[in-house]
């Protein structure tokens, strides 16, 4: 979706500069008409490439059975469920700021690339913006990286393989190389807190028996750093 974009803006400045007899901008004239997708749009490529991917996959490759839906809904139904769900939040809340303040004392401040998405849609879009924050994106990531990719080492036998492998993976896909500001000891401690919260996630996944536990878990993380974005602003 990303590289759709892309190809559109490329055609539409392609036109304005014939439309205009100049020749086709270069270097970072071109880069500065291009421009970035706005709020909006970034959230629609993350829903459709990333959900779409979910979606895909898990009817593809670990579509639950009649079984297993049944397993998880009585899973659900388990005060214990919530009592870890909410223990699981609260320790990723906790430990992501004590990596955050122990980075802070030594000069390494990062940046997340997503902030800048986040305070703009929280700007212009703010209902949108919570839908998608702490309902959306914690359904879709969690059905790709918990139940597709930590799901299917877990049933081969291999689950804290599948919670070292879905973390990386989640904490990539959140901090892409090459695309941050940040520079690498930066990157290092987002990897870190996106890569600790994802191992949270599928141990909870695991620990609980239903992925309604993780998804929960993943809303109220974002929940809280929504709320801490809106009440504190861009620390």
């Amino acid at each position: 979706c990303g590289l759709a974009w892309g190809l559109w803006r490329g055609v539409m400045v392609g036109m304005e500069a014939a439309k205009n007899g100049n020749g086709m901008p270069a270097g970072e004239e071109l880069s500065g008409l291009l421009g970035d997708p706005g709020a909006l749009a970034q959230i629609l490529i993350a829903l459709i490439s990333t959900g779409g991917a979910a979606l895909v996959l898990y009817f593809w490759r670990r579509r639950a059975t009649p079984a297993e839906r049944a397993q998880s809904h009585r899973n659900a139904r388990r005060g214990t469920t919530w009592g870890w769900t909410l223990l699981v939040a609260a320790c990723v809340f906790i430990g992501s700021s004590l990596i955050s303040w122990i980075g802070k004392q030594f000069g390494i401040e990062p940046a997340p690339t997503n902030l800048p998405l986040m305070e703009q849609a929280l700007a212009n879009y703010p209902l949108l913006l919570v839908v998608f924050a702490v309902f959306l994106a914690p359904a879709y990531e969690e059905l790709l990286f918990r139940r597709v990719l930590f799901g299917r080492l877990w049933a081969a036998g291999r689950p804290w393989l599948g919670m070292l492998l879905s973390g990386t993976a989640f904490a990539l896909v959140h901090e892409v190389p090459g695309t941050s500001p940040n520079g690498l000891p930066e990157m290092l401690l987002l990897w870190l807190i996106y890569g600790g919260m994802g191992i949270a996630f599928a141990w909870l996944y695991r620990k609980t028996g239903t992925l309604w536990a993780a998804i929960a878990a993943h809303a109220i993380n974002n929940a809280i750093a929504l709320g801490a974005l809106v009440w504190f602003g861009a620390q």
